[in-house]
């Protein structure tokens, strides 16, 4: 049916459920409370977007105000630097705040924008924020017709630019302090007032007084049901709605019937009630879920680059160049910025001109154009000769971890860990309700009261929540252990990936050899100061191991700028200043005849000036201390592999540290490694590749795991999984060891959560247990498994010497 009717009186809108005062108003038989709501039909209906009627039942949201707003101010250009967060000139995105987001109906119709606007081009709803991330071509549509349509379609952005989110969890906190609040007074004044029922006081004034604090129980409760446990209901109300048996179903029908039989008790005088226990169980339920939060604030969940990123940056401080850490930079600092390097804040060039790669953020590689005075949005990367900018906005707290979660970099990967835990926790609480049901049946043919307490006491004890935040909370500590430690992981899920790991491959320059440490010389004709200033200026543009081994030995002191400046992945750079060119890399790149590379030993950077071939940087590589060891530990457990863009002689080096099953490939391109772990992976091969972040970044993005080695330089990829600084090289094994454990004591917290549950469902089905005892008994066992997890995840971090 199009409308649901009442007694054939009311009649229902078809789009936000309300009812229709003026049945005029309809369309295609479908009526509707207002021609806002009409109007929003029509517009989802024009579009073929009607499949959002069909994933819930009158999902829209009343549109009666029928308000007109004027978003002219939308049109205002600094108003629009502050709402947008990235713009090329082509591609821009933004972020709005949807408060009346509040089903599946709602995520949608909202990840469908691009089919109501041909300018956007794909949306992204984060449910639990509540916000929207709409990326959008800035020539076709603009903010102001966005807003107007997301307003049409009844979600009104709510546009306030002072708003943070601290001020949300602040504001979240505060309601449930006053639930608690509520909840603890209505629940020691009931105590008082049963006093007679404790202490059994018989007698007709007795019973008088009893009658009258029965009702001023009930008086207290109603607060209590009303507004302490809401929440409760809400939830389980949304988790029905939307088919979906959540863990506070069962604490919402047992709340529910508590309350409905004490109130039946009192009304009717048939008892005293347990209006003593309704406030008791909300009160500990709530003191339950305040410890919840504390420990999830505790674990920083939401993650920022100042915890979690290793990036440095290369300032410029009265003329002399200096790192820093991200955290440290402040508006107003120089920023230079090396081929390849990333922006990690919103800047305006200083040097003349520039090219910026935005794949990062937007997924497509055309590099943009800038010149002085151009702002640069964060998470470009500096494409060319090295680029000096000047910082105008405090690095953003989380658009670095968003940058590195792009869904352009994603691999699909699901936790097996987490659905497992979530299909326990569905079928869990189907069964629960099917034994709590049972049960109380089972009592009701011994005793009424004892056939209730058992019915709340078996859906009180039995919830899952233990269950639930065991794999969060091992996963989460897991995940700050590691950083304590410099390895920094994406998401909870790459620790699960790590212990699956069987094969890994080994980048070699910058990745097992440590370009500090390296021994250089060059052979060939002797460089005059023209010739070194032309080959330091060009390789001081580079980012690339190699090229700052050499920018270290030359030291120049007088930099020339570039006229032109060409670095190719795996192959080689090229510079023009002035009349001069200069090439630098591997004698394929410079078309070198055959026999000059066969004699080589070590690692040979060629140089050729004005096409003159000069001769070679000869590179002695230093390997990363511990590397033996390492590699020794790693080969009993994993096979092992070296991939590399440098030339084969290193093989005999490389054999005397791998063992001899070890696959080692030269004179890799950057697709060659790419390949190379597909077909490991087409074995059925675990494949962790560890590179440098450079020219490893397609293979760190096809492996399963990717790990990039930081030392202090910006040479962060969004195609990693994983960050490592060189100086914990040594723990490798620690850590992929360390991530297995990490998913035993999950398996044992999720053992020890089922044995509470059995435990408890045991006595409450004996009727052993009450319901406030029951409820006790709850946050506690929650708490147990949380202080379980980390104090079993400590103690093994301890004994790998991690903590």
């Amino acid at each position: 049916m199009n409308t649901l009717t009442e007694n054939t009186t009311k009649t229902i809108c078809y789009h936000c459920g309300d009812e229709c005062r003026d049945e005029d108003i309809q369309i295609n038989e479908k009526h509707f409370c207002c021609n806002g709501c009409k109007t929003v039909y029509e517009i989802l209906d024009g579009n073929d977007l009607c499949e959002y009627y069909n994933l819930d039942e009158q999902p829209g949201i009343s549109q009666k105000k029928e308000i007109v707003r004027n978003y002219d101010f939308l049109e205002d250009s600094d108003l629009i630097n502050k709402l947008i967060d990235f713009t090329d000139g082509k591609v821009s995105t933004v972020k709005f705040y949807i408060p009346q987001m509040h089903c599946a109906s709602c995520i949608w119709v909202l990840e469908n924008l691009n089919r109501l606007n041909s300018g956007v081009l794909t949306s992204q709803v984060n449910f639990v924020k509540k916000t929207v991330s709409i990326k959008f071509d800035s020539t076709n549509t603009t903010i102001k017709e966005l807003v107007i349509l997301l307003d049409a379609i009844g979600y009104e952005p709510a546009l306030n630019l002072e708003e943070k989110n601290e001020d949300k969890n602040t504001l979240e906190n505060k309601k449930l302090y006053y639930r608690i609040g509520v909840a603890g007074f209505a629940f020691g004044n009931i105590m008082l007032l049963s006093f007679p029922e404790y202490l059994s006081i018989e007698g007709v004034e007795v019973f008088s007084l009893k009658q009258i604090f029965g009702y001023l129980s009930l008086l207290l409760a109603l607060p209590v049901f009303f507004y302490s446990a809401s929440q409760y209901f809400e939830s389980a109300y949304k988790g029905l709605k939307s088919k979906i048996v959540n863990i506070d179903v069962p604490i919402a029908i047992g709340v529910f019937v508590l309350f409905t039989r004490s109130s039946i008790e009192i009304i009717f005088n048939l008892g005293s009630g347990y209006f003593d226990s309704l406030a008791g169980l909300i009160f500990f339920l709530l003191i339950g879920k305040v410890f919840q939060n504390k420990t999830y604030e505790t674990l920083n969940f939401e993650r920022n680059y100042k915890s979690y990123f290793p990036i440095a940056v290369t300032i410029k401080k009265a003329d002399q160049e200096t790192t820093i850490p991200v955290s440290k930079l402040n508006k107003g600092n120089r920023i230079m910025l090396k081929n390849n390097e990333l922006v990690p804040a919103d800047s305006v060039l200083i040097s003349n001109e520039t090219n910026i790669d935005y794949s990062f953020v937007t997924g497509e590689s055309e590099a943009v154009h800038k010149v002085n005075g151009d702002l640069i949005y964060a998470g470009g990367r500096q494409i060319g000769k090295i680029a000096e900018v000047e910082v105008i906005k405090e690095v953003d707290q989380s658009y670095l971890t968003q940058l590195w979660n792009n869904k352009i970099f994603s691999k699909g990967r699901e936790s097996k860990v987490v659905s497992l835990a979530n299909g326990i926790s569905k079928y869990f609480t189907i069964v629960v309700l099917l034994i709590a049901v049972l049960s109380s049946i089972y009592w009701s043919f011994y005793d009424l009261h004892t056939s209730f307490n058992v019915f709340t006491a078996v859906l009180i004890v039995a919830c899952p929540c233990a269950l639930a935040l065991s794999t969060p909370f091992t996963l989460g500590n897991t995940l700050r252990i590691f950083g304590r430690n410099k390895f920094y992981l994406k998401s909870t899920e790459v620790i699960e990936d790590l212990g699956n790991i069987n094969s890994i491959v080994f980048d070699k320059t910058g990745t097992i050899t440590q370009t500090g440490q390296s021994k250089i010389e060059f052979i060939g004709d002797s460089l005059n100061e023209i010739e070194m200033a032309l080959v330091g200026s060009a390789v001081k543009n580079s980012s690339h191991p190699l090229s700052r081994i050499i920018d270290n030995f030359l030291n120049v002191s007088s930099v020339k700028s570039l006229d032109y400046y060409n670095e190719i992945p795996g192959s080689g750079i090229e510079a023009k200043i002035g009349e001069d060119t200069i090439q630098l890399g591997s004698p394929k790149f410079l078309q070198l005849a055959k026999n000059n590379s066969n004699s080589l030993t070590n690692t040979h950077v060629f140089l050729k000036v004005n096409n003159i071939l000069k001769g070679y940087f000869s590179i002695t590589n230093q390997y990363r201390k511990g590397l033996n060891n390492t590699i020794q530990k790693l080969a009993i457990d994993y096979s092992l592999g070296v991939i590399s863009g440098d030339n084969s002689r290193e093989r005999e080096n490389l054999l005397r540290i791998f063992p001899p099953s070890s696959e080692m490939k030269f004179e890799q391109s950057p697709q060659e490694k790419l390949s190379y772990i597909q077909h490991l992976q087409s074995f059925g091969k675990k494949v962790l590749m560890i590179g440098d972040g450079l020219n490893d970044a397609g293979a760190l993005k096809q492996s399963d795991v990717g790990i990039t080695i930081t030392e202090d330089i910006n040479n962060f990829s969004p195609a990693c999984d994983a960050m490592l600084d060189s100086s914990k090289f040594e723990l490798l094994k620690t850590f992929l060891q360390f991530s297995s454990t990490s998913k035993k004591i999950i398996i044992a917290s999720f053992i020890i959560s089922f044995i509470y549950n059995a435990g408890g469902l045991f006595f409450a089905v004996q009727g052993l247990l009450s319901p406030i005892i029951a409820a006790i008994l709850m946050p506690l066992s929650s708490i147990s498994v949380v202080i379980f997890t980390t104090l079993t995840t400590n103690f093994f971090a301890k004994s790998k010497g991690l903590l």
